[in-house]
């Protein structure tokens, strides 16, 4: 069983991939929240929680993980400094120390429009930010995947996406569905050191992504 370390696990998108985590026998998720008042959600689930800050010191919370999944972020609504802070360097923090600590791959929740974040201007702070962390994990010589969606839902599971590594068009896909495709990329070798957009679609998720 392959410990998971997932930030931003007390966020929508963070909850559903700790939920489908604990129900896969391969894996033993680890919760990693900011503030000690998201503990006991987790903890009644039986999931294990690391309680750490991004902005801090990340070298013990990375110690003996064998993957990590980056879904924290501001979403793009809070201040320019708040989104630098997490989704840029908060990133860049958790990068190097997974690097360090040996992590085995480290899959990386990013946005469509990170590639040009000139496309958007009401977005270009966050998104920027978004395409500094993914570079910066590109050079670091982990394994990774990294998958950009487009505007997130709150919409039920249908397990139906489109893939590409770039799609060239805008659209929406579920939190649920995201969640999935993150998690199918913790294996080793699968979509390895690729970087891709998805959208809801028609192809079941497993196929869709063997066409990345």
């Amino acid at each position: 069983m392959e410990t998971i370390l997932v930030a931003g696990a007390n966020g929508k998108t963070g909850r559903e991939i700790i939920n489908i985590l604990k129900d896969n026998p391969s894996y033993e998720p680890i919760a990693m929240v900011r503030k000690e008042e998201q503990q006991a959600y987790f903890e009644n689930q039986n999931v294990k929680v690391e309680l750490a800050d991004l902005e801090g010191d990340l070298t013990e919370v990375v110690k003996g993980k064998d993957r990590v999944i980056f879904a924290a972020g501001s979403g793009g609504n809070t201040s320019k400094e708040k989104t630098t802070a997490v989704d840029q360097e908060g990133a860049i923090n958790l990068i190097d120390r997974a690097k360090a600590a040996g992590v085995k791959k480290f899959v990386m929740l990013s946005s469509m429009g990170a590639d040009d974040p000139s496309q958007n201007e009401d977005l270009k702070h966050y998104l920027e930010a978004k395409q500094t962390a993914d570079k910066h994990l590109k050079a670091s010589f982990l394994d990774y995947s990294i998958v950009r969606p487009g505007a997130l839902t709150d919409g039920e599971k249908n397990n139906r996406i489109k893939a590409k590594e770039k799609l060239n068009e805008y659209g929406e896909i579920s939190r649920k569905d995201v969640a999935q495709v993150l998690v199918d990329c913790l294996p080793p070798n699968v979509l390895q050191n690729k970087t891709f957009e998805i959208l809801e679609g028609n192809l079941a998720t497993e196929l869709a992504l063997q066409e990345v």
